[in-house]
């Protein structure tokens, strides 16, 4: 099954800019997992799964050896350049269409326009929920215009993005209440945010974050009304996030209330609780899942990760992405492993006879790209 996943262009339904500068080793190792720049205590990031996945399978991308060691991999990187080394593996990530979600940019990243242009893909915004709220905020909007600015704003970037995001995982947990916000919730909650903005302007301190599980559904709905498909961050992620509110079982009220509406809610990343996202794809028609971020984080065990949200995803529910960030290795990596991955899972039901050879290849095709059409609508 891998040479016919191999033969296949990935759709790239959430991901990221990727570095503009050349990297030391600590820089990259603090780009090389969730866990940011290991301190003195904490040893070297390539010894994780992640890092040995690098030495593994990008080294040969820029002419190394397979497991070649870190100092000669940085070094080989830093004599290549940064410009260089994003272009090869962006190219060999195999990419028909990219999904950019360029809300989080805490150094200059690539664009989507670059990325696809080194992808040889089409490239798409995803627009960050929040971002457009705090951007409102910033721009001087009173707490009785907050919501019409909102969505005056959103109406515009719904015009060429392909979808929205919202990160309410990191900020007011996924236990969001399926009730659109009233009137009144909203402008009291626009209230409390410029409330905490004029005190951090005062103080000097850093921005205030929407973080109001009101707001959170305010805009969720807003992006819902103009048939936005919807991302939400699940799960694993960075030291920011609480992951005991990251589960998404805790979307089970809103998902109930999104239903009827048709909209599709994509549901990123997952792990550790990827099961419960299949379980909830398949409940749900309008849910749909993925394992980005966790699968270059787990490396060569990216194919019981895949195989366990199979065991309940339906086929037709199951997207790619790489949530590649900051290092365009996860371009590749993402998307070496995950056909990888997919290619054990459907080989082993071949070889028990759960399903045929001509179904395999049906569900690569839509795992590959084939779902991904039918929720964004290409």
């Amino acid at each position: 099954m891998l040479d016919v996943l191999e033969r296949m262009r990935l759709i790239d339904h959430h991901c990221h800019g990727v570095s503009r500068r050349d990297l030391d080793r600590a820089a990259f190792e603090g780009m090389l997992t969730e866990g940011g720049a290991p301190g003195p205590l904490g040893g070297s990031m390539f010894d994780t799964r992640a890092g040995l996945a690098v030495r593994r399978w990008c080294a040969p991308v820029l002419d190394l050896p397979p497991h070649a060691a870190p100092d000669d991999y940085v070094a080989r990187r830093a004599e290549l350049g940064a410009a260089e080394v994003n272009r090869r593996f962006l190219a060999a990530a195999g990419l028909e269409a990219l999904c950019v979600d360029t809300g989080y940019l805490p150094e200059p990243l690539l664009e989507p326009a670059e990325l696809g242009r080194l992808a040889g893909a089409r490239a798409h915004e995803i627009v960050r929920l929040e971002k457009v709220a705090e951007d409102a905020v910033a721009g001087g909007v009173g707490a009785g215009a907050f919501a019409s600015e909102v969505r005056a704003r959103l109406e515009v970037l719904a015009g060429t993005a392909a979808g929205a995001k919202s990160v309410a995982a990191y900020r007011a947990g996924l236990e969001l209440s399926g009730e659109r916000p009233t009137a009144a919730e909203v402008v009291a909650a626009a209230g409390r945010m410029l409330r905490e903005a004029d005190r951090a302007m005062a103080g000097r301190s850093a921005p205030p974050r929407v973080d109001d599980e009101a707001l959170h559904r305010f805009l969720v709905w807003c992006a819902v009304d103009l048939r936005l498909p919807v991302q939400f961050h699940v799960g694993y992620g960075d030291a920011d996030a609480d992951l005991r509110r990251g589960d998404p079982l805790l979307l089970t009220g809103l998902l109930r209330a999104l239903e009827p509406t048709g909209v599709p809610v994509l549901l990123l990343h997952n792990y550790p609780f990827h099961r419960q996202a299949g379980y909830l794809a398949q409940v749900f028609g309008n849910v749909f899942v993925d394992v980005g971020l966790a699968t270059h984080n787990l490396g060569h065990r990216s194919s019981a990760l895949i195989t366990e949200l199979l065991e309940l995803a339906p086929f037709g529910k199951v997207l790619y992405s790489s949530d590649a960030f900051g290092l365009a290795e996860f371009y590749h990596l993402g998307a070496l492993l995950f056909r990888r991955g997919l290619a054990v899972c459907l080989r082993e039901g071949i070889d028990t006879d759960a399903w045929t050879r001509a179904d395999a290849e049906r569900f690569a095709g839509l795992a590959a790209s084939g779902n991904a059409r039918r929720v964004y609508g290409w």
